[in-house]
């Protein structure tokens, strides 16, 4: 072969190379991509039925993990299988036998699993049982969500392992740093493991406990993606969205009254969403709110669940009166005519069966719109005294709208400035800079102000 041959050779085999390594590039991104999404949609099947398989949680989250890892690889070079669910089920299982080979050759555990797998015909699903799957879900959730753990570390496990989001999101929806979480996480599976907590649905005398746990991570999940505690952003939607699809497994597993009172909390406070913010990213308070936007499937969703939880004659828990309260103003067709003496009545039965601060204080709110302005101030005023609700913005926000009201610009400004010092989220705090310069000007100059209003 002659020079200009073996130029044309050399230019054929980069030209080939180029394109094996473009469509591996394509080839990765697929399979990524795919891996995410059957990731998102079956991690807690994928971990429960692990779980459930090795009866143990911290190594089936583990040999999930590295049928991930696998995954990338495999599906980028072969394809996505048919059953991509099937496949990670299937190299889960082998990695877990494989640890318990690492662990101890004496321990007979794993010998059995092997046995078991190599008498499976290929392709089969044996850990996908119909009649098992549910209470894999479950039990995960209630492992994840167990008492023993820190709430911290029972919101990031159940974000990760029921949730199926990387700790590169949750980091970043709860801005800490990635390292942050991953501790978290592994410190619980540690605490998990020490503690010998059990794989299984709670007996139905222990239920009742451990759901109060399970609700109340749901509950801070939504709640930490409808009011953002820093940031830019006032809401985090990715968040209360998977509050909500939290909720809605949660009620088709174990239909309990409360678990439809929380699922009816969430469906009423996401209808606000389309409005609670303009186009630019500021909070709309609920007054000067287009209620056209309203998600009015989410209300029918959100009344049908506390129709349910009602009911159930059993009493409304927490959950159920403050979706009440959230009923009371999604049928409203303005703030004039919502019904704040019923908004008033359900808070005071709120603070009677879950008493705190904050439920004060929103029930301060209820009242200087159902009673006056200057009713609402003695019982803000009251709550400060006692030095509770110090260090937070929420406080002095509502001290300053209500001082607002009464025509007290001065100490309505004095309030606004201690609640914007206090205030950790960039967009509440420039709507309260807004405020701040309005009561700065001229009365006849100043617009109008919003009343104060709760996060409920």
């Amino acid at each position: 072969m002659g020079p200009e041959g073996a130029r044309l050779a050399r230019a054929e085999r980069a030209a080939l190379n180029r394109a094996v390594a473009l469509n591996r590039a394509v080839n990765v991104t697929e399979a990524r991509s795919a891996v995410e999404a059957v990731w998102r949609m079956e991690s807690a099947r994928i971990v429960g039925a692990l779980a459930r398989y090795t009866g143990d949680f911290s190594l089936a989250e583990d040999v999930a993990q590295e049928a991930l890892a696998e995954a990338l690889v495999s599906w980028a070079v072969d394809g996505v299988p048919a059953e991509p669910t099937g496949w990670l089920l299937t190299v889960g299982r082998r990695r877990a036998i494989d640890a318990f080979r690492r662990r101890a050759a004496r321990d007979e555990r794993y010998a059995a699993l092997a046995r078991e797998l190599d008498a499976e015909e290929p392709g089969v699903d044996t850990l996908f049982d119909p009649d098992a799957i549910d209470d894999d879900v479950l039990a995960l959730m209630f492992i994840a969500c167990h008492p023993v753990l820190s709430k911290e570390a029972r919101i990031a496990l159940t974000l990760r392992v029921v949730g199926g989001l990387s700790s590169e999101e949750i980091a970043k929806a709860f801005l800490v740093p990635v390292p942050t979480i991953q501790a978290r996480i592994t410190r619980a599976k540690k605490t998990l493991a020490a503690a010998r907590v059990p794989f299984t649905v709670p007996q139905p005398h222990e239920l009742a406990e451990r759901l109060g746990s399970v609700l109340q991570v749901v509950y801070l999940i939504f709640t930490e993606g409808s009011f953002a505690s820093g940031g830019e952003e006032w809401m985090r939607a990715d968040l209360s969205s998977e509050a909500r699809r939290l909720a809605r497994v949660l009620v088709r597993l174990a239909p309990e009254p409360e678990l439809f009172g929380l699922l009816a909390l969430l469906e009423l406070t996401a209808a606000r969403f389309p409005a609670r913010v303009d186009a630019s990213g500021n909070p709309v308070l609920l007054e000067d709110q287009d209620r056209r936007l309203w998600d009015q499937s989410a209300i029918r969703r959100g009344r049908a669940a506390l129709a349910r939880a009602v009911g159930a004659n059993r009493g409304l828990g927490a959950y159920g009166l403050q979706a009440s309260i959230a009923e009371c103003h999604a049928v409203a067709h303005s703030v004039a005519e919502t019904d704040w003496q019923r908004i008033v009545i359900l808070y005071e039965a709120l603070g009677r069966l879950a008493p705190s601060p904050i439920v004060e204080l929103n029930r301060a709110v209820a009242v200087a719109m159902a009673s006056g302005p200057a009713d609402g101030l003695a019982l803000v005023d009251a709550i400060a005294s006692r030095g509770e609700l110090t260090g937070s913005h929420l406080l002095p926000a509502i001290r300053g709208e209500i001082l607002t009201r009464l025509g007290r610009r001065n100490e309505a400004r004095l309030a606004l400035l201690q609640a914007l010092e206090l205030c950790g989220n960039a967009a509440e705090r420039a709507s309260l800079e807004r405020k701040i310069d309005d009561l700065s000007r001229p009365v006849q100059a100043a617009r109008r102000t919003e009343p104060p209003r709760s996060r409920r």
